[in-house]
């Protein structure tokens, strides 16, 4: 089932069907194609119904799933994308790289590709919902700097929530720089790290771990609970890798550029990642 009978559906009454969404968005995203936001069609789309189309597309491609990316954990951007609140997407074996071990990146499956730097987060244990950040800390394995290559099969970045949700979170590769083991001191500056991207050697944005709902522990927290209301969900569990969120703007790439994240204020090496066509 394709767009047209989604949307003849939905004339006659019926609801969205999850499977026929997910069927359509892993066609774009192995084609490179965009399409329209599902929001914007006749039988529009919902966070429930949007989430069940990502556990569906999880299926359709395979790929074992080793964590969570977390996106508009940032609210200084919900504005720039009309969202008000974040969501999550799958990190799978086939999405997830070490910057030590890529000389550059190809861009040339993702469409309208941007990059965000951001703080990933391994854990040790199953989390619960309950946890604070503090417990959170105690059971974080090893933290590290990362980018996040991100992109949207809806043209020129135009959505809605739900239809980021279906998507898989616009997640293309999460790209992981050098990990460092968890110390609780280290974990707890998290919050007041600066981080300064720089394109071509010119710095283009500063941005905070405050700006992730309050630092990254935060927005692990916010992820952890949010997951456990919904039954359906896969929940989080040890050895899952979390990148949570970006500290800046998600700034568009283009091949032949480098880009380097400073994290002053944290033990963390500066991350660099040059794209290719």
């Amino acid at each position: 089932m394709g767009h047209e009978d989604t949307a003849k559906n939905a004339a006659e009454g019926s609801a969205p069907d999850p499977m026929a969404i997910a069927q359509e968005v892993a066609a774009s995203i192995a084609s490179g194609s965009q399409i329209e936001p599902f929001s914007n069609r006749p039988h529009g789309l919902d966070l429930q119904t949007a989430y069940r189309v990502q556990g569906h597309l999880r299926a359709l491609r395979g790929a074992p799933v080793v964590g969570r990316k977390i996106g508009f954990t940032n609210r200084t951007i919900w504005p720039l994308y009309g969202v008000e609140a974040p969501m999550w997407g799958d990190v799978t074996e086939a999405s997830l790289a070490n910057l030590s071990a890529v000389d550059s990146v190809p861009l040339g499956a993702f469409c309208e590709p941007r990059l965000e730097p951001e703080v990933a987060l391994c854990l040790s244990e199953d989390p619960d919902p309950a946890m604070d950040e503090t417990d959170l800390i105690a059971i974080t394995l090893w933290m590290a700097p990362a980018f996040e290559i991100v992109h949207s099969i809806y043209p020129a970045w135009r959505f809605q929530l739900a239809d980021t949700v279906a998507c898989g979170g616009l997640h293309g590769r999460l790209l992981l720089g050098e990990p460092l083991r968890n110390v609780a001191d280290f974990a707890g500056d998290l919050p007041a790290l600066t981080l300064r991207l720089e394109r071509n050697g010119e710095v283009v944005e500063t941005g905070s771990g405050t700006n992730v709902l309050g630092g990254p522990l935060s927005a692990l927290k916010h992820c952890v609970a949010e997951v456990a209301k919904d039954p359906s969900q896969t929940q989080l569990k040890a050895g899952d890798i979390v990148t949570t969120g970006t500290l800046t703007d998600a700034w568009s790439i283009k091949p032949g550029e480098t880009w380097r994240a400073h994290y002053d204020g944290t033990p963390f090496a500066s991350t660099t990642v040059r794209f290719a066509e």
